[in-house]
């Protein structure tokens, strides 16, 4: 018990971090996943390839791989200009993956409000963009909320897979003290942190869930 009381502001150091990776992934993720999604359902070909080709990338290798070659195969094969410390590299790995998931799940809550919608937009004289803006994403808003706050979730577990290249997160830390104490038991408050973690993100989501839910 001393051990863990000891080493608990190591752990929410370590949880601090895990929780910035988390958030900037998430936010830089949505805004690109938005743009991917709405790429993937625009009329232009070439645009919708191109998207669906970054989505078919990012989603069809692993996020560790991603991770490796953002901080070591990239300066490599280009030189010291894109050489990028662990954090920089963590969150852009994790921000692009995190786009292309989002962007599949935007993109399946829009196609999921009732075309009647773009036409009565398109009679009343607005744009396609104009529609999409004010009219159906609006709409998809609650529909995004749960598989959203899932993909938070999963995504905050992944955060994990950073340790891998030196970065002191919550997992990464918790594995530094069991072995320098030799003991494991540090990894039950560190499992605590990851609930406590998950079931905020949780609670804000089925929060939002509930405030849309009235205009559903």
């Amino acid at each position: 018990m001393d051990l863990i009381i000891s080493k608990i502001p190591q752990l929410l150091e370590g949880a601090v971090v895990t929780m910035q990776l988390t958030v900037v992934a998430v936010v830089f993720g949505m805004i690109l996943g938005l743009f991917l999604a709405l790429g993937r359902l625009s009329k232009n070909a070439v645009v919708d390839k191109i998207c669906w080709f970054y989505i078919w990338i990012f989603r069809g290798t692993p996020l560790l791989m991603q991770i490796f070659f953002f901080y070591y195969a990239l300066p490599l094969a280009l030189g010291k200009t894109f050489s990028f410390g662990a954090m920089t590299a963590a969150f852009i790995a994790l921000s692009l993956n995190s786009g292309a998931y989002l962007a599949e799940i935007i993109r399946a809550a829009i196609q999921s409000i009732d075309k009647g919608q773009m036409e009565a937009s398109k009679a009343l004289g607005m744009s396609y963009g104009q529609a999409m803006r004010r009219i159906i994403v609006p709409q998809s808003y609650r529909r995004l909320i749960p598989p959203v706050g899932n993909e938070v979730i999963a995504l905050l577990k992944d955060s994990a897979l950073v340790s891998s290249i030196g970065m002191s997160e919550l997992m990464r830390t918790t594995t530094q003290i069991s072995n320098a104490t030799a003991s494991a038991v540090i990894y039950l408050p560190s499992a605590a942190l990851y609930l406590i973690m998950t079931s905020l993100f949780t609670f804000v989501f089925e929060r939002l869930e509930k405030k849309y839910s009235v205009y559903e």
